[in-house]
């Protein structure tokens, strides 16, 4: 308005006039989504608020809610009704998001997904249609995705982790008698091997003479015996792999027959050409499934079925061996050797639901044609990638030869590298640095320093230093909240939720801000991922801040690593791993960190998948601020795919090296002699790939850096059961010369590089140690039965602990300041090694209070003297 000579109106003038103006449009808004029902649809939408006869919740409750996410076949018959009910209603044919933002649709999908039917029903009709039809819309996708995820977690869970445990335990069961059968069989084969040497050249012994020998080892019998047993237990020779697992798998038949009955009839599925022949089978599966054979069963006609999708060790399940009489078929065997396969191209997405956000289609979501070209010439410039990659790749093929030369000439002065005979690396672990006594004393003393309280008081704290954390927590319905002293009832749900101790030791009757029905109602309202994602942002920046911060680090290096949690209810996201959860399942909750100790952004991953499929995701999904220049993760995070992927988004990748001597060194130059490193760098680089796929390795990385599809997707696209495609080929190719530049730098003589790396992983074990001592309640377990919930309380446990991190770093900075001006020497080099994760000062047992001390405005509470002595509260 400056720019354009406007005379600026009055403060609470302009306020009244931009509020005037989106009224207005909201109300425009929801007359163009009422404009596109009909009175029948407008009806219909309306019943989805009452309650049916018999009933106890409205069809939107029921829906919203969905089935319990059990890993079952009676499940995912009930998530399919689901299906075919919200898609029923036609609400995604109207085409709503071709007339209305998508972002706005969401919005009003939101406030649909989170107000009680009551509430909706109360508002007049543009406004509570437009909220119906948009969530109704919403509710088809996410039916999809829930139902998808349900297939998944029975499929890994319930069927194939079962059957291959059993096949196992049957295989050890067998393994004692297999072991004294093929013993005896040797000792006949053996027998035989010596009837060479009977008679004379020209004679050969008789079988009779054999017979004696044999049988003065073992009987006939026995043999027989043995022979049998293997025949048994034992593949043929011409057998591709074992089957016992598969075998196990066909028992269950009873488990799936159910719900593949309607599966490719509630939802419509895609698929590209390797998972084309798959769906058009699975498309004619439930005619097979239904069809009354007069063979013994589970034996079927073999017209009936899609005899080219049967593959591998499933023909001898299938087919039969020897061939069932007439061409028969096995129907089960049929059904597990499809729904195998569907299952597999649908996690590679070669199959794929449009109608889902999860399942769909990666490769159609690509940038292409015109939004394309509109968006690469800004993408490239500020990834810094050229349209004709021969000059980055000389460069690229320049500095790789030269660290492989100046490493290598540096290994005989490099005591802690060593090369074996078979020319593998060993590497001497990091040595820690010996911590001085100024460094020891410093450290006592800013920790006796820090003031004593209990969680909820540092949140309160933190709010009263940042208002726009409270201010990030808006209601879902997007009017301005009525509710006074909200701030409190905030801070309450963020330190029950985080603790994990719910709202009982929490609420107290008579406190109107801490009322339990005024707790339930603000974090089903206030609290989600986009308003927590909003709170963080503030406090990122607050901490950037403070001196003391700045010594720890710029903020601009990030660590990415998971977090195990068992969940002993039935979700969807959980799943078994005896590893990290005992007899019980458990998720992933993998979040980053900056070298300030301060958290950045995390995601919700379902058990304990490698975090490398996930960490792209996270990097572009962070709470505010600058992409990192650095990322560093553990050793079983990476992969050359992973490299190629961060540097083409113009990031340093560094994960940990716990393999080195079993990694492998790639070259670009096959005739280059690096002396020591030549056996380490037998890999070849073929740049010849990199440059054929260029275009469209820039429009993939273009499309994950502007968001249009996620990182997680691309990964599984450009993969085949490990194996990836051509352009994951040529990204992983461009990856393996920065993961042998990673290596080089890991070994060579100065090691700051790997030492840089070790410090801000046990930084975020440190931070992974808070949020243990925060989330204590129910053993520190989650009870959540679905995504949304896991979300919103890792996302509180996210934003608590950025809370008492900023909150320490406020008070270790005044206590270094203080000691400073009485004179107390503190060493620069000191100070970078405090740790924003003390928590020795932090209480979150007990009784719970919601009273901040009297203090002026921007001061804190007065720092403890270091040397008094420490009365602790339990000591009599």
């Amino acid at each position: 308005m400056r720019e354009r000579d406007v005379l600026l109106p009055g403060v609470t003038t302009l306020a009244r006039l931009v509020t005037k103006v989106r009224d207005e449009t909201t109300r425009r808004l929801w007359g163009v989504l009422e404009g596109l029902l009909t009175v029948g649809q407008r009806y219909v939408l309306d019943q989805l608020l009452e309650v049916p006869p018999g009933s106890r919740i409205s069809d939107l409750e029921r829906w919203r809610k969905g089935p319990v996410p059990r890993g079952s076949g009676p499940t995912l018959i009930k998530a399919l009704e689901q299906v075919a009910e919200v898609a029923g209603l036609g609400m995604t044919e109207l085409e709503a998001d071709r007339l209305v933002p998508p972002r706005r649709l969401a919005e009003l999908a939101k406030y649909g997904m989170s107000a009680d039917a009551s509430q909706i029903r109360r508002h007049r009709d543009g406004r509570r249609l437009a909220t119906l039809l948009a969530t109704v819309a919403f509710l088809e996708a996410k039916s999809v995705d829930d139902t998808l995820e349900l297939l998944d977690l029975l499929m890994t869970t319930e069927l194939l982790n079962k059957a291959q445990s059993a096949a196992d335990k049957e295989k050890i069961r067998k393994h004692p008698k297999l072991a004294k059968a093929s013993a005896r069989l040797a000792v006949a084969v053996e027998a035989l091997f010596d009837s060479d040497a009977w008679g004379g050249e020209d004679e050969e012994p008789r079988v009779s003479e054999v017979w004696e020998a044999i049988e003065a080892v073992v009987s006939r019998a026995e043999l027989r015996a043995a022979l049998v047993l293997v025949n048994e237990n034992v593949l043929p020779a011409d057998a591709e792999e074992p089957d016992d697992w598969r075998s196990e798998l066909v028992g269950r038949y009873t488990t799936v027959s159910g719900f593949l009955k309607v599966l490719p009839k509630a939802i419509c599925f895609g698929a590209n050409a390797e998972g084309a022949p798959v769906l058009a089978a699975m498309r004619q599966l439930p005619e097979v499934l239904a069809y009354r054979s007069r063979l013994p069963a589970p034996l079927i006609p073999a017209r009936l079925i899609e005899a080219t999708v049967v593959n591998g060790p499933w023909k001898r399940l299938v087919f039969g061996r020897p061939v069932h009489e007439g061409g028969a078929v096995n129907r089960h065997a049929y059904t597990f050797c499809l729904l195998e396969q569907f299952h597999r191209h649908l996690k590679r997405r070669e199959i794929y639901a449009d109608a889902s956000t999860k399942w769909r289609d990666p490769q159609a979501r690509l940038l292409e044609g015109q939004a394309w070209e509109a968006v690469r010439p800004d993408v490239l410039t500020a990834l810094g990638l050229p349209e004709d990659p021969d000059a980055l790749l000389a460069d690229h093929t320049r500095a790789l030869d030269a660290a492989y030369r100046d490493v290598g000439s540096r290994l005989d002065a490099n005591t802690e590298v060593r090369i074996d005979d078979a020319g593998k690396i060993h590497l001497t672990g990091v040595k820690a640095i010996e911590e001085p006594p100024s460094l020891v004393d410093l450290r006592k003393r800013t920790t006796a320093m820090l003031p004593r309280v209990d969680l909820p008081e540092v949140i309160l704290e933190v709010m009263s230093w940042e208002p726009q954390l409270v201010e990030a927590f808006t209601a879902a319905s997007g009017g301005r909240s009525r509710l006074e002293d909200l701030p409190t009832s905030i801070a309450a749900c963020l330190a029950a939720h985080s603790m994990n101790v719910g709202y009982r030791p929490i609420a107290k009757t008579g406190v109107p801000a801490l009322e339990r029905s005024r707790l339930s109602h603000v974090f089903q309202n206030y609290f989600r991922p986009e308003t927590l994602s909003l709170a963080n942002a503030p406090l990122v920046s607050w901490q950037a801040r403070l001196p003391l911060a700045q010594a720890w680090g710029g903020g601009m290096v990030a660590a990415v690593d998971g977090m195990r949690f068992v969940v002993p209810v039935p979700a969807a996201f959980a799943r078994p791993n005896r590893k990290f959860f005992g007899s019980k399942r458990g998720m992933t909750w993998l979040n980053a960190i900056n070298d300030q100790g301060i958290g950045r952004g995390a995601k919700i991953v379902s058990g304990t998948v490698r975090d490398s499929l996930h960490m792209v995701d996270v990097i572009f999904g962070l709470d505010g601020g600058e992409l990192p220049e650095i990322v560093v993760s553990d050793t079983g995070s990476y992969s050359d795919l992973t490299f190629g992927l961060l540097k083409l988004l113009n990031i340093s990748y560094r994960p940990a090296l716990a393999d080195l001597p079993d990694q492998k060194g790639w070259r670009i130059d096959p005739g280059a002699d690096y002396g020591p490193l030549n056996t380490f760098a037998r890999g070849r680089i073929d740049l010849r790939k990199v440059r054929r796929m260029w275009p469209d390795i820039l429009r993939v990385v273009a499309s994950i850096y502007t968001g249009t599809v996620r990182a997680y997707d691309v990964v599984t696209m450009l993969q085949r059961d490990g194996h990836p495609t051509a352009l994951g080929e040529a990204i992983a190719a461009y990856g393996r010369i920065f993961k042998s530049l990673h290596i080089l730098a890991y070994i060579d003589v100065d090691e700051t590089y790997r030492r840089d790396i070790k410090h801000i992983r046990n930084l975020q074990e440190g931070r992974h140690a808070l949020a243990r001592k925060i989330c204590h309640g129910k053993k520190g377990e989650l009870y959540h039965r679905y995504e949304r919930g896991l979300e919103n309380q890792l996302g509180v446990l996210g934003l608590v602990l950025n809370c008492v991190v900023l909150w320490t770093t406020v008070y270790l900075d005044a206590a270094v300041q203080q000691l400073k001006a009485q004179g107390y020497p503190v060493r620069e080099e000191d100070m970078a090694r405090l740790s924003p994760f003390v928590n020795t000062q932090l209480g979150v047992h007990g009784a719970y209070t919601f009273l901040l001390p009297d203090l002026a405005p921007g001061a804190i509470r007065a720092l403890r003297d270091p040397d008094a002595p420490d009365a602790d509260d339990d000591e009599i």
